[in-house]
């Protein structure tokens, strides 16, 4: 009844190729799900439509990836099939394909590993960063052992094709012109269909975050980020009327101490404080790597891995209720360095036009101060020297060059050598960026200068690596050894500060970028925001724990009012300690925006799409609620108008 359909033998190779691929992806989804077989849904209908929306993506996938072969396949014409130049680049473009989608299967278990999702914009990011990644990967795995075994099980695949004879067919067979076209425009026409219509989002069907990453399919998961790594807000979030959105913030920030000065889209203020400011204080600034709240003992941790600052709560200011704005350095550095929730998209770190901001600096250089910033590795990285170059700190890193460019007036440091002690892939240990930071500080007090030192810590990055016999867990071993060798070297900071003549004068600030880990089966997994911030060294009256929830971009306006100082302010943080103060914290990822007070949960995502829920403290999990309108309207205008004053211009 039904005439056999004949595949031209031509062909064949691509076909066993898309069949590798296709049975590999679903595969490599298998194993994700036993991998988190305690939190997927393994409910049979949620399982089947896993792997079919997976199939879909892979499809997908293969069909982009096909495309310049089928092209090839189909201009060249039958009498050169077979030659040894068809032969030749055969041979390579498919070994060299298959070692490349081998290389990145690898790959996807250690994002995974790391990350616990599919690529992101985080594996772009990576792209782009290559020097400090491979080191990574070096020093994280046995790299030349990776490197054969990939090699080996791409020889294993070409040998399959070849005994079922895909490579003899291929370089035998021909095919019909209307065969060529077929086959060509079919693969055209599906591309177009999921350029057009199947966007990476559409694999998040799932109220368990597992299920909806598994689905995805890695290369195209990650060309969907490549495209979208940025991402206007009126474009893809629910919106209200920008009046409505700047007097909802206005409300939500004023207070007796603050004076808008600034009318409509604007959030400028003058903010004063009742007492008279102390001397001059300098500040030491640490934003430590993946310092998760829940590797202190102060939190419930019992590996006695944070010694040094389970003592420190005791005896400083501590934020105990404090959450991260999102799960990267860059937007723990926009968070503390704007006070600003963090905008959807990329950082605000990573984007153009972001020099000659309004940030804390602007408040130290108006009195005074200088100011520098200090980064183990190089601060290329992530375009880190760039912003805070044009953003008025001198920068201390182990990049080499004397100036950053012509556009940014500041000095650019390298950090010798001779300075160095230990170094991995992203840059020098935690104590020797620290004694760098202590003999600029030394420097600074001798010729009289009040200052603003910022430092960024590595050594709690994977591969975990730093100077051995240091501590009782050997190098490079665990994140549990990171954490205690960065605890280790924040007690020798202090050990060598107390020492200098400056240290009474100097207060330290101390807080996490972000958490080790961000990924959960919910939306947004909230305990993983949670970090520790620590204000050392005021007064001893000052010392206090505070449990006010709060968030990142409220540390230096809480810093500003202990010190008792009049400022100017474009900043969305305030004071935890005021009066006014209205508990809540914001947080994100890069296409998640969070309002959270106490136990509630506004998520806004792209899409125009919300959903709002209650915080399950205890066992981390989110329970759905009718959505509020006022608590929608709030989280909106939190949002929208950050994202309303940077993309204009506003915070200059």
């Amino acid at each position: 009844m039904f005439r056999k359909i004949h595949l031209p033998g031509r062909f064949a190779l691509l076909f066993s190729f898309i069949v590798w691929f296709l049975v590999v992806s679903q595969l490599l989804r298998v194993c994700f799900f036993i991998w988190q077989y305690d939190e997927v849904s393994w409910n049979i209908i949620n399982l089947l439509r896993t792997l079919l929306t997976g199939l879909l993506f892979d499809i997908g996938a293969v069909t982009y990836i096909c495309v310049p072969a089928l092209l090839y396949y189909v201009l060249l014409p039958n009498r050169w099939i077979g030659s040894w130049v068809d032969k030749a680049l055969v041979w390579f473009f498919t070994s060299l394909t298959i070692f490349i989608l081998v290389f990145t299967f690898f790959a996807e278990l250690t994002f995974w590993d790391e990350f616990k999702t599919r690529f992101n914009f985080i594996a772009v990011d990576y792209l782009i960063y290559t020097h400090e990644v491979v080191a990574n990967i070096n020093q994280s795995y046995p790299l030349p052992f990776l490197i054969g075994g990939v090699l080996i099980i791409t020889a294993g695949i070409l040998f399959l094709f070849y005994k079922r004879r895909a490579f003899t067919k291929t370089f035998t067979q021909t095919a019909t012109l209307v065969q060529r076209a077929v086959l060509f425009f079919t693969a055209v026409l599906i591309a177009v269909l999921y350029t057009t219509f199947i966007t990476n989002n559409s694999a998040e069907w799932s109220p368990n975050r597992y299920n909806s990453e598994i689905s995805k399919n890695g290369v195209y998961s990650f060309f969907a980020a490549f495209r979208n790594n940025q991402m206007k807000y009126d474009e893809f979030y629910t919106s209200i009327d920008k009046n409505k959105a700047f007097t909802i913030v206005k409300d939500k920030l004023v207070g007796a101490e603050s004076k808008f000065t600034g009318g409509g889209f604007s959030i400028h203020r003058n903010v004063t404080d009742s007492l008279p400011s102390s001397e001059k204080k300098n500040v030491v600034f640490i934003l430590v790597e993946s310092l998760s709240g829940s590797f202190m003992r102060e939190f419930g941790n019992q590996q006695n891995i944070t010694p040094f600052l389970d003592s420190l709560a005791q005896k400083s200011v501590f934020f105990e209720n404090l959450y991260a704005t999102g799960t990267r350095t860059v937007r723990g550095m926009e968070a503390v360095t704007l006070c600003i929730p963090p905008t959807p998209g990329q950082s605000i770190v990573k984007r153009p036009e972001n020099a000659n901001l309004y940030t804390v600096n602007s408040v130290f250089k108006s009195k005074g101060y200088d100011s520098n910033f200090f980064y183990g590795g190089d601060g290329y990285f992530d375009n880190m020297n760039a912003y805070f170059g044009g953003n008025g700190f001198n920068i201390y890193d182990r990049g080499r060059g004397s100036v950053l460019s012509d556009k940014i007036k500041t000095t650019r440091n390298n950090i010798d050598d001779s300075e160095v002690t230990f170094e991995n892939a992203w840059g020098i240990c935690d104590e020797d960026i620290f004694n760098k930071m202590l003999k600029v500080a030394d420097q600074q007090y001798q010729d009289k200068l009040p200052f603003f030192n910022f430092v960024m810590t590595t050594s709690n990055h994977r591969p975990f690596s730093y100077p051995p016999e240091k501590i009782d867990v050997p190098s490079g071993t665990s994140r549990e050894g990171a954490v205690k060798y960065t605890d280790f070297a924040l007690r020798e900071l202090f050990k060598k500060a107390k020492t200098k003549p400056w240290y009474k004068n100097t207060v330290f600030v101390i807080i996490a970028d972000h958490c080790a880990s961000s990924a959960g089966k919910d939306e947004i997994d909230v305990a993983n925001y949670h970090i520790p911030a620590f204000i050392v060294n005021l007064p001893e009256s000052d010392n206090q724990k505070i449990s006010r929830q709060c968030s990142q971009i409220d540390l230096f306006p809480t810093l500003f009012s202990l010190m008792h100082w009049n400022y100017e302010s474009d900043f969305f943080g305030k004071n935890v300690l005021g009066r006014a103060f209205e508990e809540r914290s914001l947080m994100g990822t890069y296409r998640k925006l969070v309002l959270m007070k106490q136990e509630k949960v506004m998520i806004l995502s792209d899409q125009k799409k919300q959903a709002f829920y209650t915080w399950n403290k205890k066992d981390n999990s989110l329970k759905p609620l009718p959505i509020e309108k006022n608590f929608l309207d709030e989280t909106i205008s939190w949002y929208q108008t950050a994202d309303y004053l940077f993309t204009n211009k506003l915070l200059k």
